[in-house]
């Protein structure tokens, strides 16, 4: 069972995805919050696999949530949930730490199937967001980043996670098992010295490596 917590000031946003939770085998609501003011003692008691944030809530925003979730909880799996689909937005969300970044407009069932890929340890971004990903790395090579770093396979694989795919759409894609998909991400991990898909598509952003 997949314990998810949402973050989300709109009570009625959090009524709906509360119903939409109720819904799978696989997915239980444990926790559903206005604010993130006491976002230690919740986590803490609650103990998620996967949270649902908002970006705009009042006092403590979602990005800051979000660093502070990591830093604390590095095992919670974070999608950040918003009507903004800003470069500033999902950039800061993915140097954060994230490990999802979808838009509220996105259908249930592919927020349930969200919820489910970044439990298994894949990067979920919806279209609109790949896109944006995309162009940024279609743009003018900069110099920074030890590009020899990651292997073509690696490179690759991290490209493709960067637009959105999963673990298993990598996996179809490059026509290779799951497991071996899972091996380049820990690879990728290792020589990037991160700890997340959010963190490792960060730094590819910032030096270019894909």
């Amino acid at each position: 069972m997949i314990r998810v917590v949402i973050f989300d000031d709109s009570d009625e946003r959090r009524e709906s995805l509360e119903e939409l939770f109720s819904l799978p085998d696989n997915i239980s609501c444990v926790g559903s919050f206005s604010g993130c003011s006491q976002l230690q003692e919740q986590l803490s008691a609650l103990c998620p696999d996967v949270v649902l944030m908002d970006i705009r809530m009042p006092g403590l925003d979602g990005i800051t949530a979000t660093r502070l979730i990591k830093e604390r909880f590095p095992g919670i799996r974070i999608i950040m949930q918003t009507v903004y689909d800003d470069d500033e937005n999902i950039f800061s969300s993915l140097r954060a730490g994230a490990e999802g970044y979808i838009l509220k407009s996105t259908p249930g069932e592919k927020i349930i199937q969200s919820i489910v890929d970044v439990y298994s340890g894949g990067a979920v971004i919806t279209p609109s967001i790949a896109l944006k990903v995309t162009r940024f790395f279609s743009g003018t090579e900069q110099p920074g980043g030890d590009n020899g770093m990651l292997t073509p396979r690696e490179k690759e694989v991290l490209r493709l996670l960067t637009e959105g795919l999963s673990y298993k759409m990598v996996s179809s894609r490059l026509g290779v098992s799951y497991n071996t998909v899972n091996s380049h991400i820990k690879r990728i991990y290792e020589k990037l010295c991160v700890n997340s898909m959010g963190e490792a598509v960060s730094l590819a952003i910032r030096n270019r490596l894909v």
